[in-house]
């Protein structure tokens, strides 16, 4: 076929569309053009060649092939409806090649380069309002440019064939609509080709491609249909009801108030470290002591305080008379200085000491008897006043 009855077919193709009937139709048919770019992948015939070589005395000794190169599409169509289009383009698939060592010594290269021109029609399957699957189906007409040329044993009597055939070309796809101006495919389809010198194969590419439709009318939005006026029903009056009948409530009297809520005294405990409030052995409130009692009276102020107990505790270090009277002697400064400057009531304080008898180390936790620095740290705990408070807010 040659170009020109090429495009006969073509301009029977687009008469022949504006017959169809007019429920195939959309109110947005329109035209498009659009470009296509990808990979075109071939199959070179090795067999094919190496007949021809043994058929001039010569054999394949290796063979390297280049199968795959860029392919594009420039095309146009007119969409006949939304399911149904025509389209026409200019295909190049690329050039393909091979290069073969024989024996006797010599070498063949082949190359071969496709171009044509094509007519399809699409079938196009909405998914979505926006997603699309495409199917097509068409002839293509190939031009075929073969170069060839021998070293050695090879002699190539034609270098240069060519050839045009038209056969036939599929393809399926998908298609995404961005806007109504601009459209984005990706697609496979094969071309089935004639080569120069009798051989025949088949072509694929992998293309993406940008189609920009001309002048598509949006979707008219749906008109309302106009509605028969339908007079509403006369409205019957009912006779007035019966005016209520009087209650006459009598009030009842209050509830009685409930009973008050007696607050459970709440009891708390607070213990010192002997050392934050003496002196090692002392019995004399340092500054920082003053501190953490100011803060204890402080933060109870406000308590209706029931009872007050103060505890004095000392380690196991010295006697145990003299640690019982060490630990009373540091309750009843506790309980001075809580009178004094917090505006405790005497009366309520009450104070106990301990001494050794109450140690909040183990037994075996501070080894030793005499009264060195490490033993002296190790019973720290064992020196505290505690201060149990019971009273409510």
């Amino acid at each position: 076929m040659t170009s020109r009855n090429f495009w006969r077919v073509v301009a029977a193709a687009s008469l022949g569309s504006a017959g169809i009937p007019a429920a195939m139709a959309q109110d947005n048919s329109y035209f498009y053009g659009g470009l296509s770019v990808g990979q075109a992948r071939a199959k070179i015939d090795e067999e094919r060649i190496s007949s021809s070589l043994l058929g001039t005395g010569l054999t394949i000794t290796s063979i390297t092939r280049d199968e795959k190169d860029t392919g594009y599409k420039i095309f146009g169509g007119y969409q006949l409806n939304r399911y149904f289009g025509v389209e026409a383009g200019y295909f190049s698939l690329g050039e393909f090649s091979f290069s073969a060592n024989t024996a006797p010594a010599g070498t063949l290269d082949g190359r071969i380069k496709l171009q044509g021109l094509n007519l399809d029609l699409v079938a196009t399957l909405p998914v979505t309002e926006k997603f699309s699957l495409l199917a097509r189906v068409g002839a293509q007409q190939a031009k075929t440019s073969d170069r060839f040329s021998g070293t050695g044993a090879v002699v190539v009597l034609d270098p240069n064939p060519s050839q045009r055939k038209t056969n036939a070309k599929v393809g399926l796809g998908m298609q995404y609509e961005f806007s109504p101006n601009f459209f984005m495919r990706g697609e496979v389809e094969r071309y089935r080709v004639n080569d120069a010198v009798g051989n025949r194969g088949d072509v694929d590419l992998m293309s993406v491609s940008l189609v920009f439709p001309f002048g598509r009318a949006p979707a008219a939005a749906p008109r309302p249909m106009a509605q028969a006026y339908v007079a509403p029903p006369p409205v019957v009056m009912a006779p007035p009801p019966p005016p209520p009948p009087v209650v006459v409530v009598v009030p009842s009297p209050p509830p009685p108030p409930p009973p008050p809520v007696v607050m459970a005294p709440e009891r708390r405990r607070v213990s010192f470290e002997a050392d934050s409030l003496f002196g090692f052995d002392q019995t004399t409130v340092m500054p920082a002591g003053r501190a953490k009692l100011d803060a204890f009276i402080a933060e109870v102020k406000g308590t209706s305080f029931e009872v007050i107990l103060v505890e004095g505790h000392t380690d196991r270090l010295g006697s145990e008379a003299y640690n019982q009277a060490l630990s009373l002697r540091r309750a009843e400064v506790v309980k001075s200085y809580l009178v004094s400057t917090g505006g405790f009531d005497p009366s309520k304080v009450s104070v106990v000491g301990k001494g050794e008898s109450s140690p909040l180390t183990a037994a075996d936790a501070c080894k030793g008897t005499r009264a060195s620095p490490a033993l002296i740290a190790c019973l720290q705990p064992d020196r505290r006043v505690e201060v149990e408070v019971t009273g409510t807010r």
